[in-house]
């Protein structure tokens, strides 16, 4: 199988990249690396990384994204405030499952959140991606709700995401941040793995 589309889009990626998205992505990166490792600068980072996103998506026209981007930033706020004071005596938020109430709650989210913004998106700006564009953002106000709560499934939604958004970017000509997306993709999936033990772990502890 051929893989040399992928070198040459890194190349053009490169070539065609600000300094401006660089940062983003440096920060971005650094951000789902230590959303890995459960450590609270994921919070920090994230918010240097969103808030360039912010800029950036305005200026391709993707109106859904940057509003995500914006989402993005309150949510880390509200994160670094939850991992920061955990109940009780424990030392730290730990890592769980969603209940079933949970589940219900995130599916009418994604599918509520993405009805409202298609719907904006389609008659009140001139996106040229709404369908795709309006996909995740949605799924990606989920993850980012999951995760400041320390949920396993926050890691599902932003496999989700990283997959969509990955042709999206590239469509729009930012192909350093598609590649990045790619990347998240792999990421997001050994953070799944490694708090699915955390959970087991955490759930063994009070058994």
């Amino acid at each position: 199988m051929d893989f040399s589309w992928i070198w040459i889009g890194i190349k053009e990626g490169f070539a065609e990249m600000t300094w401006l998205e660089a940062v983003a992505v440096f920060f971005g990166i650094a951000s789902v690396i230590y959303s890995i490792k459960k450590n609270i600068l994921v919070f920090p980072t994230g918010m240097v990384s969103t808030i360039i996103y912010v800029y950036i998506c305005l200026q391709y026209k993707l109106y859904a994204d940057m509003g995500i981007n914006a989402y993005y930033f309150g949510m880390s706020v509200y994160g670094w405030y939850l991992w920061s004071r955990p109940p009780g005596e424990k030392e730290e938020l730990p890592v769980t499952w969603l209940s079933k109430k949970g589940i219900i709650q995130s599916v009418a989210l994604l599918l509520g959140s993405y009805a409202a913004l298609y719907f904006v998106l389609s008659n009140f700006t001139d996106s040229d991606v709404p369908y795709w564009d309006s996909f995740t953002t949605a799924s990606a106000f989920v993850g980012m709700f999951l995760m400041a709560k320390k949920k396993v499934e926050n890691w599902i939604a932003w496999i989700i995401t990283d997959i969509v958004s990955v042709p999206l970017y590239y469509y729009k000509g930012l192909m350093l941040t598609s590649f990045q997306f790619l990347f998240f993709t792999v990421l997001a999936t050994i953070g799944l793995i490694e708090w699915i033990k955390s959970a087991k772990n955490k759930k063994a502890e009070y058994a």
